[in-house]
């Protein structure tokens, strides 16, 4: 069976790291723990909260792998001669992955009270408005048309608005 991909568009040109992306994020484990959030922290602010009840900070790893954000976590039996009588809370490794945007920054990653805050940073989009040189076709023997440049600026750029008008 042939996978239908939305990136085979001939508009859509260069796209093919994000195909990768989701291949990535898709093939990931689908497994609940542990829990996490994450939230919007001012305008370009992320923060992902994940449950680690348990853990210390020497059994815990924050790393980046490519464009890849890897958490994991692995306890290490304090003492083998403790019997449980019941055994609820999770002690077992993990490992969390999120795949990161191009320019997001990992700002700083705290235990408190059970929970890894991992702070990351959007950073703002400049505008990037670039003239383009149009060069003239040959007109005969040897004579071309100068280049003329369009200058396009950031007012020209029209962003679509939403159903609603906003």
């Amino acid at each position: 069976m042939s996978r239908l991909s939305v990136f085979n568009s001939p508009l859509l040109l260069g796209f093919d790291h994000f195909e990768r992306a989701l291949d990535r994020v898709s093939k990931s484990q689908a497994e609940g723990y542990p829990p996490y959030n994450i939230e919007q922290v001012g305008d370009n602010g992320l923060r992902i909260t994940l449950a680690v009840a348990g853990f210390s900070m020497d059994d815990l790893s924050v790393s980046l792998e490519d464009n890849q954000l890897v958490i994991r976590g692995r306890q290490v039996e304090d003492d083998p001669g403790r019997i449980f009588l019941h055994r609820g809370i999770a002690a077992r490794q993990f490992q969390r992955s999120f795949v990161l945007a191009e320019g997001i920054e990992v700002k700083a990653a705290t235990l408190d009270n059970g929970l890894l805050h991992v702070d990351l940073m959007r950073p703002r989009p400049e505008p990037r408005v670039k003239s383009i040189p149009i060069q003239g076709a040959s007109f005969g023997a040897g004579q071309t048309a100068s280049p003329r440049t369009i200058e396009v600026g950031a007012e020209d750029c029209v962003r679509p608005r939403s159903k609603t008008g906003q």
